[in-house]
């Protein structure tokens, strides 16, 4: 089982941003992807760079504008504003969703996302995950039966034109919508502690790729304005979204039960592949985390993807630096690795 991956991806490094009224140190850190690297090493797993497969397949998914945004924002920033912090302070108008509960939703509501700082290095690292994805789906379309392609920074939250929660492409986006090139229908099943917002964003009107998001209820809890159960997609792709939210607090069982929700109705789709927005900002000790997942858990959710049988690309998002994450990982991995192996058809 290869690992897909690009050191470029480590020079997006932002020091803080704006939540809950204070600043706090960003927790969307390089040192993320360097533990999970590191991991990948130690256990044996081929890593590979990305071939450049340019703009195309991410304006596959994003509006071509907003892509074209993130190679000189940086630049003409600072011509602009010299040394002062890249914080925007103009914002459009009411977007779709719903408002929350929350005072920290509702002042959201009104006020952009301030998680995605711009630096130095943001162009370079959010191409190169997303060069990334598409690899780790390209392996599949040629014949690997599960690719890991370790994205950082992460997608999942990431609009067709706008970022959001940490993300600027939408990796797993990116990776179905390469894989619908060689299948007809597409499951994406995310797994991360929050909402897949960006990919229910992508998708909400398609009924070739099914998006399943298991995530903590949102309605005071980020992203607070999409991923509520009684949104099913529209139009075409009525029926075609599933959300299954968590309480806070939900233990191993509940969110497993949950899990296998999703799989029966990935399955009830027909899906001839698979993405997994991998997060491992479930467990329990994640800084992020409002649910309980252990360390088991995964490796139980790892054994099921392995058995379902789909040709499968592993895209990361979330998982925060706390003490499981490498171990979590590891987990995870080294697991579905191993049910590969004893899999008849495994090659």
């Amino acid at each position: 089982m290869k690992a897909i991956f690009d050191e470029r991806q480590l020079k997006h490094n932002p020091e803080r941003y704006f939540r809950r009224g204070a600043y706090i140190p960003h927790p969307e850190q390089p040192q993320r992807a360097i533990l999970i690297r590191d991991m990948l090493i130690k256990n044996g797993f081929p890593i590979e760079r990305p071939r450049d497969h340019g703009e195309e397949p991410i304006k596959a998914v994003h509006d071509a504008g907003y892509v074209d945004f993130w190679k000189d924002a940086y630049r003409r920033w600072r011509a602009e504003a010299g040394d002062q912090e890249p914080i925007p302070n103009c914002h459009p108008g009411r977007r779709a969703g719903r408002p929350s509960s929350s005072i920290f939703g509702q002042i959201g509501w009104y006020i952009t996302d301030t998680s995605v700082p711009l630096t130095e290095g943001t162009w370079d690292a959010v191409y190169w995950s997303a060069q990334t994805a598409v690899e780790t789906a390209e392996r599949v379309k040629e014949g690997e039966r599960i690719v890991y392609g370790l994205c950082r920074p992460p997608g999942h939250h990431a609009l067709h034109d706008a970022a959001n929660g940490f993300c600027s492409f939408n990796n797993a986006a990116i990776a179905a919508e390469c894989l619908r090139g060689k299948f007809s229908k597409v499951a994406i099943l995310d797994i991360d502690t929050h909402t897949g917002n960006g990919t229910l964003d992508i998708f909400y009107e398609r009924g070739d790729v099914f998006v399943c998001s298991l995530h903590t209820n949102p309605d005071n809890y980020p992203t607070y304005y999409l991923g509520y159960e009684d949104e099913r997609g529209a139009g075409q792709g009525e029926g075609a979204t599933l959300n299954l939210c968590l309480e806070p607090g939900a233990q191993t069982e509940t969110i497993l039960a949950r899990f296998h929700e999703g799989l029966e109705a990935i399955r009830s789709f027909g899906a001839e592949a698979l993405v997994i927005s991998l997060g491992f900002d479930m467990a329990a000790d994640d800084p992020l985390s409002e649910v309980k997942l252990t360390g088991e858990a995964f490796a139980t959710m790892a054994r099921e993807t392995v058995a379902f049988g789909l040709p499968t690309a592993l895209i990361q998002e979330g998982g925060y630096l706390g003490p499981s994450l490498a171990d979590n990982a590891e987990i995870y991995l080294t697991t579905a690795r191993r049910a590969l192996a004893e899999t008849p058809e495994a090659v």
